[in-house]
């Protein structure tokens, strides 16, 4: 993709300036965001425990808009010492690295992810789908797809069909939908290995965390 999407321009710009400086968080303070949205017994290194707390803790993992590192932060207190991030926003990309150590960090779009087709192990979005157009989804996807020699990791709002929110009055910033099934329909080497729904206990707003794999094909 050659040219700036608007919601590209949108969250480089001053606006996504503003929700990285609101996304500043200490790992206690993410933590107690997940037992307010969820309810108490839900943390984040148990949910992500459920998911892929088996994986070996060499693998290499990229994740797709990593925005101030707080996921990546989260998986190096779990053991993963193979960290990588790629974020649009470059002011996030050196808040990050001011925050972080001994993990990767890069400028760079979900459209044109500079790494080398299966480079990773496992790739992952956390709340970075839902600001794509669903115009643009399917070329963030593949990217996505080709980079990874075996996992798709996402933690994204759910919805049965592609919806609209409105986000801080604005439109034409964020969706939620099947991202799992968007992925499956697309690809059909892929296999759902776990999702889990998390309904939110303060409204009718609901999550979806999914593990997707590429199937091994054998050669004859």
């Amino acid at each position: 993709m050659d040219n700036l999407t608007n919601q590209m321009k949108t969250w480089g710009g001053g606006f996504g300036k503003e929700y990285t400086d609101r996304n500043v968080r200490t790992l206690e303070q993410v933590a107690a965001s997940y037992a307010e949205r969820y309810g108490e017994g839900v943390t984040p290194t148990k949910l992500k425990g459920e998911f892929i707390g088996h994986f070996s803790r060499s693998m290499r993992i990229l994740e797709v808009g990593s925005n101030v590192g707080n996921q990546l932060l989260w998986l190096q207190t779990m053991g993963f010492k193979n960290l990588c991030g790629i974020e649009l926003q470059s002011y996030a990309v050196e808040l990050s690295k001011s925050r972080t150590k001994n993990i990767n960090l890069i400028t760079g779009s979900a459209f044109d992810i500079p790494f080398k087709d299966g480079f990773f192990d496992l790739v992952f979005t956390d709340g970075v789908l839902i600001h794509i157009s669903p115009s643009n989804i399917v070329q963030a996807l593949k990217e996505i797809y080709r980079c990874t020699n075996r996992y798709i990791w996402g933690f994204e709002y759910y919805a049965d069909e592609y919806t609209e929110i409105t986000y801080r009055q604005h439109h034409n910033l964020m969706w939620k939908a099947n991202f799992a099934k968007l992925y499956l329909d697309k690809f059909p080497g892929l296999e759902l290995l776990k999702e889990k729904h998390l309904k939110y206990i303060n409204s009718d707003n609901e999550d979806s965390m999914f593990l997707l794999k590429k199937r091994i094909v054998k050669n004859d």
